[in-house]
């Protein structure tokens, strides 16, 4: 049973398994799943790399923000967002603002295993997809722990015990959100 109102937004690199691991936490805790991606796509008629080639990357991130003003403006969803989406502090207040946000980390290791056959991502259109790894976690690694209400390392688990574990620690910073909001109880002596 989900938190009143709560939305869950996963950050977190390409290849951490946002998506993946999302769309099983999604049926967990009751909550709708959206991809911001598949959204955007949806919306647009257009894939990701389409925008990308024809607008650039500012143009992609300026409909990545319209897409989070959409999805952070529902209640009871589970949001996997772009890697990207932290770059801009808009996106960060966003998600920060209306709901619980879940890092979801993973070495760069893991990522290019993650991803060795993946060939539809635009900024992984390159030769040396570990330093572009490499550099992408420099640069946002530091946001996604700013922003980061929780932390979950999403690892080389069987993919159910890992949704599962990720279920019951947003079940319980929930309940201590809950017990926080409501004050401290107090006792009767009998």
């Amino acid at each position: 049973m989900a938190s009143p109102a709560c939305n869950v937004y996963l950050i977190g690199p390409m290849g951490s398994g946002k998506t993946t691991i999302g769309q099983r936490v999604a049926k967990m805790l009751d909550l709708e799943f959206c991809d911001c991606d598949h959204e955007l796509e949806a919306q647009t008629g257009a894939s990701v790399s389409l925008i990308f080639d024809v607008e650039g990357e500012q143009g992609f991130r300026e409909r990545e923000t319209r897409m989070l003003e959409q999805l952070t403006g529902r209640r009871g969803v589970l949001v996997a967002t772009g890697g990207g989406a932290v770059l801009k502090k808009e996106n960060r207040d966003l998600l920060r603002r209306n709901g619980l946000v879940v890092y979801l980390s993973t070495s760069v290791a893991q990522q290019l295993r993650r991803l060795n056959r993946d060939r539809s991502r635009p900024l992984l259109q390159t030769s040396d997809r570990k330093v572009k790894l490499a550099r992408l976690a420099a640069q946002r690694n530091p946001l996604y722990e700013e922003l980061a209400d929780i932390e979950f390392p999403s690892q080389n688990r069987a993919l159910d015990v890992t949704a599962r574990a990720l279920a019951d620690l947003i079940r319980s910073h929930w309940s201590q959100a809950e017990g926080e909001a409501s004050g401290p109880t107090v006792e009767q002596a009998t």
